[in-house]
């Protein structure tokens, strides 16, 4: 029996069914019930998960965004990323942890044009990255084996496309700087490492599609699967950091719970940031899916 925390969601939701898929039996533990499998209520904010009868545990359940320092938004990220992991190792008692992390743990202050699980963490630039480093640091010691994906895409999404798309203002798309070189996620390739790393030696684990993408050109395909008309036009990097500094001052000031912009999301889109996945795949893991593959069943 597998239990999938966060299962109503969009990485949870997908790890649940692709585990009933392979003909696991799932336990879906979250606030609301899972795609699949029998629902166990849990507030990763508070309490612990019951995990009786459970064999391997797939934590998902997260809180995402980009809130803005001291705000109670962060005060919730923590009480689930990090609060929430140390409840939800205690509760496993041993059993396998696989827990979902993010590259966002990885120091924005060195080179990322090749970054192994080695890359030091620290110097994240808002809360979600810090609160997942934090978190994912309390579930290595445990050892348990820690997924680092980046921008994760797929079927269901309701953050990374749907925010590229919001973006679009009069027909243009302004993205910071030149074009670089960016690794993404497909859902359906993190789920399938997910349930085959319970296996895996403990330790971290890079989880990114087989090759990076040019931005601009993966942005464009985007929008043309979208039916979305828009030039991309290069912001200056330098006019871009200002503008995120003066937004995140704002939301400082009470003006905002989360800042319009932000210098995480000006850093996610300006600099290459390309994961080496060697590790993973050293354990067998292959990945399979492709952002062309998603926007064809877009297109459709």
């Amino acid at each position: 029996m597998i239990a999938v925390t966060g299962a109503s969601g969009f990485c949870g939701g997908h790890v649940a069914r692709a585990a009933a898929a392979g003909g696991e039996q799932v336990v879906c533990l979250g606030r609301r019930p899972g795609p699949v499998g029998e629902h166990r209520f849990w507030d990763a904010a508070s309490g612990a998960p019951d995990l009786s009868g459970v064999e391997v545990v797939v934590h998902c359940a997260a809180a995402v965004g980009d809130p803005a320092p001291g705000s109670r938004a962060e005060a919730s990220m923590r009480a689930v990323n990090v609060h929430g992991t140390e409840r939800l190792l205690a509760a496993a008692g041993g059993r396998p942890v696989v827990w979902v992390s993010s590259a966002s743990v990885y120091d924005p202050r060195r080179d990322r044009s090749l970054v192994a699980e080695d890359h030091p963490c620290g110097g994240q630039l808002n809360a979600y990255g810090r609160t997942k480093a934090a978190g994912e640091a309390l579930a290595l010691a445990a050892g348990a084996v820690v997924l680092r994906p980046r921008a994760v895409y797929g079927p269901g999404d309701t953050q990374l496309l749907p925010r590229l798309l919001s973006r679009v203002r009069a027909g243009t798309l302004l993205l910071p700087g030149p074009d670089v070189r960016l690794s993404l996620t497909a859902v359906e390739n993190l789920a399938d490492a997910a349930l085959a790393a319970a296996l895996w030696p403990p330790g971290a684990y890079n989880v990114a599609d087989a090759e990076p993408y040019g931005r601009d050109e993966a942005v464009r395909e985007v929008l043309r699967a979208h039916g979305v008309r828009a030039r991309i036009r290069h912001l200056p990097l330098g006019v871009a950091r200002t503008a995120a500094r003066l937004a995140e001052a704002l939301a400082g000031a009470g003006l905002g719970a989360e800042p319009a912009l932000s210098r995480y999301a000006v850093d996610q889109l300006a600099h290459s940031v390309v994961l080496d996945t060697g590790r993973a795949r050293s354990q067998g893991w292959t990945p399979g899916r492709s952002l062309e593959d998603h926007l064809r069943s877009v297109r459709r």
